[in-house]
């Protein structure tokens, strides 16, 4: 942790503000408080995107947003249009969730084609697509395509988890995504990354960036441990 700056560990969070029942107020502090803690993106849903924007104007901390999201079974036109509408509005990156029972179904053409139409419209306005898995529903082997069929797919992120399955990232999971995609695609993990000892766990396995929730306290213990590291001022 020595090591690392601040910049360097914020950058690495997406604040997540994706829960159904939150009212626009709540949007509206979460996306100050990503914006006051200068980390990657604030997340929100498809319908929050032009509210984060105006929000998040003249900042360097950007919008992201979901795409077939949580359960991933929506037709693959309507990924593509919720995603080009998205991009449209703002959002810089869209985090989409790949047809998982076509996935578990062995339909890996299917689920490229998918991924795929999502893709080339966010990088037709200049955005970059992630794709989650849910692998709390998915074996090893399954894991495994997805990653494959993700970077064949042109995505730039393959994802763990919505957040909302029965379960989230592991270090075990995060190892083989990282195992099973090059070098040019990077690992988000998603899900139960709630301290600051866990995203530098996650981070010392190659991910490049968390769904985060807890961003205020992650980053307040960063800084508390940052400054008792610092040598005393001389006076």
């Amino acid at each position: 942790m020595a090591n690392l700056s601040y910049e360097q560990v914020a950058k690495t969070i997406d604040h997540s503000l994706l829960r159904p029942e939150l009212d626009l107020e709540f949007v509206r502090d979460g996306v100050e408080l990503a914006r006051r803690y200068g980390v990657a993106s604030a997340t929100v849903r498809p319908a929050d995107v032009a509210f984060a924007v105006e929000l998040l104007e003249g900042s360097d901390v950007f919008v992201s947003t979901v795409v077939g999201f949580p359960h991933g079974s929506s037709a693959t036109e309507t990924k593509a249009f919720e995603a080009e509408r998205a991009v449209e509005l703002g959002a810089r990156e869209v985090d989409m969730v790949l047809n998982i029972g076509r996935l578990r179904s062995g339909r890996a053409d299917e689920v490229r084609e998918d991924i795929a139409a999502v893709v080339a419209v966010a990088h037709a306005k200049g955005a970059i697509v992630k794709v989650i898995f849910e692998n709390a529903y998915l074996d090893d082997a399954q894991k495994e395509l997805a990653c494959g069929l993700s970077e064949e797919a042109g995505a730039a992120f393959v994802k763990t988890s919505t957040g909302f399955a029965p379960g989230g990232a592991t270090i075990e999971d995060l190892k083989l995504m990282r195992r099973c995609v090059g070098p040019h695609v990077q690992v988000k993990a998603a899900g139960g990354v709630r301290t600051l000892d866990a995203l530098l766990e996650v981070m010392a396995v190659g991910v490049t960036r968390i769904g985060a929730t807890a961003t205020e306290t992650i980053l307040e213990d960063f800084k508390a441990r940052k400054a008792a590291l610092e040598p005393a001022a001389v006076g």
